[in-house]
């Protein structure tokens, strides 16, 4: 019996089974998609912004900094919008003349960036944790399909009055393929998730080093 010929004679239950995977697994190749495209963006993006704010910071331009990280050529680089909030914090502190002291302005700018970096690494994770659920639970959707299936096979034995491949083949069919189905859908969703979680981790780390460096400006520009 091939697929179409199954799907037809499969029960009500198992059709809505395949159909929860079938949207698991959309759902999980959307987000992996996205979530790549996105990162791929900001990696270049930031490898374009890293060096041109370098060069204005390094010359003194303050203003021209705050401008290339908040230009729309750059919205997708988590660097841009850590150092762009370190940058709006300091020119703020400088202008309204609020008569800080050193440590106290490096303090308030050093929190700028770590709140800015918490919001940049919560929006870098959105929908990550969506395959980890998918990835979880998708075998476990399986295998419900399975038990149906099992189940669709015993009530073949009971028509049929015997214990023939005959009686028990559709539903043993069924409950394989539901079990494949949900190992189908769960395996590149945990690929997905793991290669995703270890990008965003670097991405932290890229964030951590380029806020040092940040600060450290700050403090020899003070001195």
């Amino acid at each position: 019996m091939d697929l179409m010929g199954m799907w037809q004679t499969m029960s009500p239950v198992a059709v809505g089974v395949a159909i929860v995977l079938l949207v698991m697994s959309m759902w999980s190749i959307g987000v992996a998609i996205e979530r790549i495209y996105t990162y791929n963006q900001a990696r270049s993006q930031s490898k374009l912004f890293a060096p041109q704010v370098a060069k204005h910071l390094k010359e003194g331009r303050l203003k021209d900094a705050i401008s290339i990280s908040s230009s729309k050529n750059y919205r997708y680089s988590h660097l841009a919008k850590v150092v762009l909030a370190g940058l709006q914090e300091y020119q703020f502190q400088q202008e309204s003349g609020g008569g800080l002291s050193r440590e106290d302005l490096m303090d308030t700018v050093r929190r700028s960036i770590q709140r800015e970096a918490a919001l940049t690494a919560s929006d870098l994770k959105k929908g990550v944790a969506a395959l980890a659920t998918i990835g979880s639970t998708a075998p476990f959707v399986g295998l419900l399909g399975t038990v149906v299936g099992v189940i669709n096979a015993f009530h073949g034995i009971a028509a049929s009055g015997s214990g023939g491949i005959g009686a028990v083949s559709q539903g043993i069919s069924e409950a394989l393929v539901e079990t494949a189905l949900g190992l189908v859908v769960a395996i590149p969703a945990v690929w997905f998730y793991n290669y995703l979680t270890g990008r965003i981790e670097y991405f932290n780390v890229e964030m951590d080093n380029s806020s040092s460096e940040l600060v450290d400006y700050f403090i020899k520009k003070t001195t």
